[in-house]
């Protein structure tokens, strides 16, 4: 057992979702959103190193010299596996831990929308979930997918850094490829999974404009694609996928994003306030003929209107999703009106006025 092993298992019986460790300072723990520093003493740098490098894969460590920073998944049987990323800072090494759950949760039990379940039977096309770090894109990807390996008959390929979960072939077939141990990047492996026979192929993080490039066209191909963005909308999703090409090439883009887009989920991950643990708040687009129209058309900025008249489509915006959970006394007035689009909606559910100048 690794010495660290053993903040890990504080970690779980916490409900922490990250762990920090740091050269010169107490671990800490991210519980619920929140930082809490662990009754520990403080890590001094050779000793932290130490206690990394002996869960760390040799041609990992090497590489962390040379860069600073290093990503890779690590797992204990019967208890979780972890996200980990190492990298440099003034005092020394530092190290932030992801715990994934060994158990995928289902659309259901995560609480999400019916419609969410309904992308896992899209024939083809590109689905894009995205939000900030640490809002749940991932568990959300993992219940959609693990949905498709039960009830299809196909073969799904992941391509992450690191992977997170892991699914055992059920109906489907499934390959994990994990970039830098089993693919140089996102590139070659998206470029190779079009020989792979694929039907499903999961794309961890769209971070330049190759991958996406690759991964448009796998859509149109005849794939289905899922991949995560860090955007806070749907509408600036939508602009993030077209101003990434350069200008000459974003008439061509719209059209074909108009096309391939089936769907974007925006999440905002908050603190439940009726009982223990987090939430997801979601918007969602479908991409309806009046949406596809929009996006060929550059009209982005007139999305979310389409989104208050699509409900019928399953279509939710993040200010209606938000003012339900307000009702059902599930998250504060003050998480609602720091998470919201439109201010005026919130500002009157505060018993004081809001913290932020910029917001007046």
């Amino acid at each position: 057992m690794a010495q660290i092993d053993a903040f890990f298992k504080l970690m779980n019986d916490e409900g922490a979702s990250d762990l920090h460790v740091v050269a010169g300072q107490q671990p800490i723990l991210r519980i619920r959103g929140d930082m809490e520093r662990v009754k520990f003493k403080v890590l001094e740098n050779e000793e932290l190193k130490a206690m990394l490098y002996e869960i760390c894969p040799e041609d990992r460590i090497k590489t962390f010299e040379e860069t600073g920073d290093m990503d890779f998944g690590y797992e204990i049987p019967g208890l979780a596996r972890y996200r980990c990323n190492f990298f440099q800072q003034k005092y020394g090494i530092g190290a932030v831990f992801r715990e994934i759950p060994s158990e995928i949760l289902t659309c259901e039990q995560l609480g999400l929308p019916k419609v969410v379940s309904k992308l896992a039977s899209l024939p083809k096309g590109m689905v894009l979930v995205t939000g900030p770090t640490g809002s749940g894109k991932s568990t959300t990807l993992a219940a959609i997918t693990d949905e498709i390996n039960k009830n299809r008959k196909h073969h799904i390929l992941t391509i992450e850094d690191p992977i997170e979960f892991v699914h055992k072939s059920q109906s489907c077939i499934v390959n994990h490829r994990e970039v830098g141990t089993h693919t140089k990047s996102f590139n070659a492996a998206l470029r190779g999974a079009l020989r792979e026979d694929p039907d499903i192929i999961l794309v961890g993080e769209m971070r330049d404009l190759e991958t996406i490039s690759l991964a448009m066209e796998a859509a149109m191909t005849g794939h289905l694609v899922f991949g995560t963005l860090h955007t806070l909308n749907a509408m600036k999703t939508v602009d993030r996928v077209i101003e990434i090409f350069p200008a000459t090439q974003q008439a061509q883009v719209r059209s074909t994003l108009a096309d391939a887009l089936k769907a974007v989920v925006s999440q905002t991950l908050m603190k439940r306030v009726d009982k223990k643990g987090r939430i997801a708040a979601l918007e969602i687009l479908i991409c309806t003929p009046a949406v596809r129209n929009l996006i060929r058309e550059a009209k982005t900025y007139q999305i979310p209107s389409v989104m208050q008249t699509g409900k019928k489509y399953g279509m939710q915006a993040l200010d209606d999703a938000l003012y339900e959970m307000l009702q059902r006394r599930q998250i504060s007035p003050e998480d609602a009106y720091t998470n919201c689009i439109e201010k005026q909606k919130f500002v009157k559910f505060l018993r004081k006025p809001p913290a932020d100048f910029t917001e007046v």
